[in-house]
């Protein structure tokens, strides 16, 4: 096989015809008849040049006589070894009399369990919330009725907060684990071109039916998956780790600590087991809205979406006068803002977006670097009570009753309460409170942002629109602490056989980190019990 880097296609031409093979054809200097196929292994769009977009892919190409080619030495042709690695913790045989439990169905969760079910090995996995299905039903009824279940929510349940969110899989490397990690992703129904799209993403709805085929998948290789069950206690003894779940003691041997980044409760509860808990820097913010045709005709030059394209997408970053660090993150193009809480009495939000991404705007987070000295104490957990602050602000904002306060861009630059709304029109379902959003943060985070959003304004034309929506409030970027593991064997230095993993622990920031890192823990304790 042979690599072919940065074939680039013009969009108008890719329009008339997908095919690429006169495109492999006149690279390689050779007749069609010797090209047997080729796939794509990465496609990428380069929009610098409004008036000629172009699509940039890396080929794979399966072509008669090689090595005549590569004697050519044509610029960007090399040889491809497209053998899969093997992943050699399948190949081995483990002891079928240790018990390995599982905290949390999030990512982290969710592969930490395939990894042990496809190496043979049975675990018992406890998720708070509901299994998908339901929980979609327990959304629903809060979007309708504002009664929050604490247990089964945006945050909580099967797949975890990243069930719900635009699914978007950065980091995607060549190497064998995140190899497997996408591939797996796509034996479980998602769309093929996350193996080769530079920014892939799933989608919520799809995620939806993803996330329920890998748990069958678990279940049919004899691992047990627990909803609505809560871990009310984790404590080490002299064998491995004792938990609380729903009232009743079991042991385990190993136990993996998947939680999300919301598992306030939980984490409350090993810090006052004497877990070592670090305070950790995160970032918060609001979630900004635009009409998705404005951000279309900023990147792409129109307005309406291109089926080849996608609704257009944007990261910008700015480095403040004060040193705050500000920046977008979590774009959803085509997407709602959705009401995250998972504690009664505070507001918190997240971006959504559907495979299409086709609703009306475009939103992503908005936010600014937070240390020790925001949350006005160096006790472990301080950030995280910072993060409640917070969100009862927003709580209270928005008139107790779960409504978001909501801001013109234009008039949070100009201090004042907006009084009506301009073109664009807010997304998020519960309902919303016009508001002065600027009573939140210090001022120092607001000027910070107001900054930002004038120099954004430049990087993307119109991102400081006037009409452009303010949301609040985003707090759970990250994490707000980290619970200590040993670098090497990534165990808990506090509790033995404790192994914590995943976004909620510190160690990750979005699904497939979250991901890597669960099946990483795995393998640590996959070495501790091979025959």
């Amino acid at each position: 096989m042979l690599l072919i880097n940065q074939v680039k296609v013009s969009l108008n031409e890719y329009e008339k015809s997908s095919d690429l093979t006169p495109y492999i054809k006149k690279y390689l200097r050779v007749n069609e008849d010797k090209i047997i196929e080729y796939k794509i292994l990465k496609k990428s769009i380069d929009a610098r040049k409004k008036e000629d977009i172009k699509l940039v892919f890396n080929i794979l190409a399966e072509v008669k006589n090689e090595s005549f080619i590569l004697s050519k030495k044509i610029s960007n042709v090399t040889r491809y070894n497209d053998e899969k690695s093997e992943i050699p913790y399948f190949n081995y045989e483990y002891l079928k009399d240790k018990k390995i439990a599982v905290i949390g169905f999030g990512p982290a969760g969710i592969f930490s369990s395939l990894t042990f079910a496809r190496a043979g090995v049975n675990v018992t996995v406890y998720e708070r919330g509901e299994e998908v299905d339901k929980r979609i039903e327990t959304i629903k009824k809060f979007e309708k009725e504002r009664i929050l279940n604490p247990e089964s929510n945006i945050q909580f349940g099967e797949g975890g907060a990243g069930t719900y969110s635009d699914g978007k899989l950065t980091n995607r490397k060549k190497d064998p684990l995140w190899e497997w990690l996408f591939d797996e992703f796509v034996k479980a129904g998602a769309p093929e071109e996350i193996l080769y799209d530079s920014n892939p993403h799933i989608g919520s709805d799809k995620l939806i039916g993803i996330v329920k085929n890998i748990r069958q998948e678990i279940i049919s290789l004899g691992s047990t998956v627990n909803f609505n069950s809560r871990v009310e206690h984790i404590m080490p003894d002299d064998k491995g780790i004792v938990l609380t779940v729903n009232g009743k003691t079991e042991h385990y041997d190993y136990c993996i600590l998947a939680i999300g980044h919301s598992s306030r409760d939980t984490i409350e509860m090993l810090y006052n087991n004497n877990c070592v808990i670090n305070q950790k820097p995160f970032a918060v913010g609001f979630r900004i809205e635009h009409n998705q045709k404005m951000i279309n005709k900023s990147q792409f030059g129109f307005e309406e979406t291109n089926l080849l394209l996608g609704p257009a997408e944007y990261k910008l970053t700015y480095k403040a006068k004060n040193e705050r660090g500000v920046y977008t993150f979590c774009m959803c193009p085509g997407g709602i803002v959705v009401p995250s809480a998972s504690e009664e009495g505070l507001l918190v939000t997240n971006g959504m977006s559907e495979y299409k991404r086709d609703k009306e705007n475009a939103n992503s987070a908005l936010i600014v670097t937070v240390d020790e000295k925001d949350f006005g104490s160096p006790h472990p957990l301080a950030g995280m009570y910072y993060q409640r602050d917070l969100e009862r602000k927003a709580y209270a904002l928005g008139g107790k009753n779960y409504n978001a306060p909501i801001q013109r861009v234009g008039d949070f630059i100009l201090n004042k309460s907006t009084e009506k709304l301009g073109s664009v029109i807010p997304s998020y379902p519960i309902g919303i409170t016009l508001s002065n959003l600027r009573s939140i943060y210090s001022e120092e985070i607001n000027e910070a942002i107001i900054e930002a959003l004038k120099k954004m304004g430049r990087d993307l034309f119109n991102f400081d629109h006037e009409d452009a929506i303010l949301t609040g409030v985003e707090t759970r970027s990250s994490s707000p602490v980290r619970i200590k593991r040993d670098m090497e064997s990534l165990e808990s230095i506090s509790f033995k056989h404790l192994y914590p993993a995943g976004e909620g622990a510190g160690y990750a920031g979005g699904i497939v980190s979250a991901a890597i890192d669960g099946i990483k823990v795995a393998y640590k304790i996959l070495d501790k019990i091979r025959k």
